[in-house]
């Protein structure tokens, strides 16, 4: 199926009402000095999708390091969004619920969903209630985990959830498991145009999306080629265990691995045995030990009380931190991730 960035879909509406090209640029310019953010964001990258230039320019996370600004091909985008009409079985006419900040790549790529495929969309503010404003009902949509924690009781308006920007922790994966919605977690980045793996929260490992093919380095860390996305294979700092059918279980990022006395410990996997243990938000990370190496610590973003000890029955022998420090306010990126290191600097 080739599909021209330019062209709108036929059936595509937002918020109600039919747009094409040229109705949609006089839309944006009309909204474009709204005092509303999230309308300017809006109307700035509907005008910049149909400007001249082929490509996006947009900046990574900085999750692990400096964020730096990459272009990404327009029909690079366009494909990703025919590969999730695939993956999700999403056609021309899905009701979809946008409810994603449009500068960053997740909300741009709800737009573009919409436009490539003909969907009804309806865009709402960005906020931690997205089904407050309204009582319809949904297809799909794609949230961050604090709305879907935050929307909990709601959540069987929406027929298909995708989950993207941050880990889930178990409790919400649990509370997710009890409900009528698909609900699905995400891998991707900004370099891969959003998702290139999902999996529902009842699952244990991720299946690639078509046209994504996945091996590892030498480090164990994911490398992915998507000649539809991507003119060159993407290496991640992300360490996987590849199973067959293109799947694959995620363990951790390379970069947070602690070697403790000769014993790699992945801080995802601890922080998961201690969710909803610990009534504020944590981390786990390595610091320098002379006997060790590197020694576990417990980061809590908190005045300091004292921890039962019961906390860290689930841990295994050596996941147990061996000192717990508090902190104030954790160092975050733009998007609301937690800077490690730099929280403890």
């Amino acid at each position: 199926m080739k599909v021209n960035y330019l062209t709108v879909h036929s059936d595509f509406k937002l918020n109600g009402n039919h747009f094409g090209k040229d109705e949609l640029c006089v839309f944006a310019n009309e909204i474009k000095s709204s005092e509303e953010e999230y309308k300017q964001q809006l109307a700035k990258f509907i005008l910049e999708w149909f400007d001249e230039n082929n490509y996006v320019e947009l900046t990574t996370s900085g999750t692990t390091g400096t964020p730096k600004t990459i272009r990404l091909q327009k029909n690079a985008m366009v494909n990703s969004a025919l590969a999730t009409a695939e993956f999700f079985n999403v056609k021309a006419n899905c009701k979809a619920l946008h409810c994603l900040p449009t500068q960053y790549i997740a909300g741009k790529m709800m737009l573009i969903r919409a436009l490539v495929l003909g969907w009804d969309l309806d865009l709402v503010k960005p906020n931690n209630h997205p089904l407050d404003g309204t009582a319809k009902t949904y297809d799909f949509a794609a949230m961050v985990p604090l709305q879907v924690e935050k929307s909990l009781t709601e959540l069987y308006r929406i027929k298909k959830v995708i989950i993207g920007g941050a880990k889930l922790n178990s409790t919400l994966a649990d509370a997710l498991k009890q409900l009528s919605t698909e609900v699905y977690e995400t891998y991707g980045m900004t370099e891969t145009i959003t998702h290139i793996a999902a999996k529902k929260v009842q699952d244990n490992a991720f299946s690639v999306l078509p046209g994504i093919e996945i091996t590892t380095d030498n480090r164990n860390c994911l490398v992915i080629e998507a000649p539809r996305l991507s003119d060159e294979k993407i290496t991640t700092n992300d360490v996987v265990e590849i199973l067959e059918g293109n799947r694959f279980i995620w363990l951790g990022r390379f970069d947070n691995v602690i070697n403790s006395g000769g014993v790699k410990l992945f801080p995802e996997k601890i922080e998961e045995k201690l969710s909803g243990k610990i009534p504020h938000r944590f981390f786990v990370i390595g610091k320098p030990d002379t006997t060790l190496g590197e020694k576990l610590i417990l980061v809590i973003e908190s005045e300091p009380y004292t921890i039962e000890n019961s906390v860290f029955d689930t841990l295994d022998k050596y996941e147990k931190p061996k000192e717990v420090l508090f902190v104030p306010k954790f160092s975050e990126t733009e998007t609301g991730k937690i800077k490690r290191a730099d929280s403890i600097a």
